[in-house]
């Protein structure tokens, strides 16, 4: 038993071939996603691949796993309406104030990850 006995597959059941690689790498620079999402894209249209398939042909075309951007939850136009609420609100009695409903948004999770994720870029 040499080393090339180790491949069992045959020419014609080889993935991805040349057209099912640029399909991918297309997708992926369309819309960076995680190879997770892309491998189930492909189950959708019938092609059943694992994660380190699609990580082997993504590297192979020069693109490489990045740590997504994070985007600022505030944006321009929180900022201009906050000053707004603030004086319309400013002269409200202490009545008024303890009827509010107050809520912490704050997520915290212990011993798990706080949805990292990685795009294809």
């Amino acid at each position: 038993m040499g080393p090339s006995s180790r491949h069992t597959a045959h020419e014609g059941d080889m993935f991805p071939s040349p057209r099912d690689e640029r399909t991918l790498v297309r997708k992926v620079q369309i819309n960076p996603r995680t190879a997770k999402d892309l491998v189930k894209m492909l189950e959708e249209t019938g092609t059943n691949v694992s994660i380190s398939t699609v990580k082997r042909v993504l590297y192979r075309n020069n693109l490489e796993g990045l740590s997504a951007g994070k985007k600022s939850l505030l944006q321009n136009r929180h900022k201009k309406a906050r000053p707004r609420f603030a004086t319309a609100h400013g002269d409200k009695d202490c009545t008024f104030w303890r009827n509010v409903l107050w809520s912490d948004e704050t997520k915290i999770e212990r011993l798990a990850h706080n949805d990292h994720r990685y795009v294809w870029r």
